[in-house]
């Protein structure tokens, strides 16, 4: 089992900045595969944003490239920092973990952190 925990959202303005965080923990935190970043806009369908896999290099959608970037920082806390916001950016944004163990793969998903940019 696995439980995300996010944090950091918030109400910014255009042009502001977030940091957003994913902290992992349970029992199989050490068998995350990949852990995504995902965005679900009020009346639309959940999108992905950024993928982050154990080994090679981190994925971004085309439309938050050069504005969104991950880093690492500790307990497995992943960050996601989210710049140049304008109001398509608001949403509810989520964290996805993918295991991988001998009783196969499984995902969880986090409670979501809300960003509002608006003026």
């Amino acid at each position: 089992q696995v439980q995300l925990v996010e944090s950091g959202g918030g109400l910014v303005q255009p042009g502001g900045a977030l940091r957003l965080s994913c902290t992992p923990s349970g029992t199989d935190v050490d068998y995350i595969e990949t852990l995504t970043w995902h965005r679900q806009a009020p009346g639309r369908q959940r999108e992905w944003l950024v993928t982050h896999p154990r080994n090679g290099a981190t994925k971004y959608t085309d439309g938050v490239k050069g504005r969104f970037f991950t880093s690492a920082g500790l307990n497995r806390t992943r960050f996601l920092q989210i710049t140049a916001l304008t109001p398509d950016d608001t949403g509810m944004y989520y964290c996805r973990a993918v295991t991988r163990t001998l009783a196969g793969e499984a995902e969880y998903w986090g409670q979501g952190t809300q960003v509002t940019v608006s003026s």
